[in-house]
């Protein structure tokens, strides 16, 4: 076995409970600091893992107190990008002086906010590539995929070995940057208008005038990335075209939010795109729209 490494897990939700939950089934030592209700029905039956290929009860420790953080090697910071700052500053007084925090977050500026807040400790960026979702409490469901890209670090190889060993496929690029932009377009063309339709991707393309939506939503992304001097990863137009297919039950994050009446990331994607899109001088219209509307919704869940 590779390494065994000390693991917390900062903000257990759908993604920090499935890599979590991969990593402790592995054999190494992984607590998730999750809320009360999860933390109770893990302590008590383990954490319910329904993946594509096992059906399992994982055992492993919970908590309730970002305290629990302490010791860790490596910690994934899993919170909402709303909530980067004030979780990094309760994590703070317990971090491990050599520990990584690796950010498992929707959005392109997660690890440079974070960052300002954990100036002494190693933070590096991750692209998340996995459909998941909170069942109930201390059960994940996994849709599909899984892999993740991570930023070079001290710790980024063994990190890495660790979760390869642990059935997730990793990859170390020096353009994580690009491959954020990448996650953030496909986030931006899907999230919200599967929020708006409360559709999963399959049947969300299927609408009249979708397609077209989306295109235009990616075309302004891009123009943004390009204005910003990021180089975007891959083949955005052929990921877009292809996510629908992939995961046609899936919805998105976004959509799940509404659904329960909690806030949404949506300030930090297609609003990101408008804020960045102004800022340049680049028009876009269609993220405007977007977010505009998430928006509205939002405060009519409330």
């Amino acid at each position: 076995m590779t390494q065994s490494l000390k693991v917390a897990v900062m903000g257990a939700g759908a993604v920090g409970c499935y890599y979590g939950g991969m990593l402790a089934r592995a054999g190494h030592d992984v607590v998730l600091v999750a809320r009360p209700q999860h933390v109770e029905a893990i302590r008590r039956d383990g954490l319910h893992m329904e993946t594509r290929t096992f059906d399992e009860h994982v055992r492993l420790a919970a908590s309730s107190e970002p305290s629990a953080v302490q010791g860790a090697d490596l910690v994934l910071f899993c919170v909402k990008s709303t909530d980067t700052e004030s979780a990094g500053a309760l994590i703070r007084p317990h971090l491990a002086p050599g520990a990584l925090v690796l950010c498992l977050q929707n959005g392109v500026d997660n690890a440079d906010r974070l960052r300002t807040v954990l100036p002494q400790h190693t933070v590096a960026a991750a692209v998340v590539y996995v459909a998941t979702e909170v069942a109930g409490p201390g059960h994940v469901k996994h849709h599909g995929r899984g892999d993740l890209v991570i930023e070079p670090s001290a710790l980024s190889d063994t990190v890495a070995q660790a979760f390869i060993a642990a059935a997730v496929p990793v990859e170390i690029s020096g353009n994580v940057r690009g491959a954020l932009w990448a996650k953030l377009i496909l986030n931006c063309a899907y999230n919200a208008v599967s929020a708006i339709a409360q559709l999963p991707y399959g049947k969300t393309v299927q609408g009249e005038g979708v397609k077209d939506v989306m295109r235009d939503v990616v075309a302004e992304c891009l123009a943004v990335a390009e204005a910003e001097g990021v180089q975007v990863a891959g083949d955005v137009h052929a990921a877009v075209d292809k996510l629908a297919g992939s995961m046609p039950n899936q919805y998105a994050s976004t959509a799940q939010d509404l659904a329960r009446g909690k806030p949404t990331e949506i300030d930090y994607l297609n609003g990101l795109v408008v804020r960045r899109g102004e800022a340049l001088g680049v028009p876009v219209p269609a993220n405007r729209v977007l977010w505009a509307m998430v928006k509205l919704m939002e405060r009519k869940s409330a």
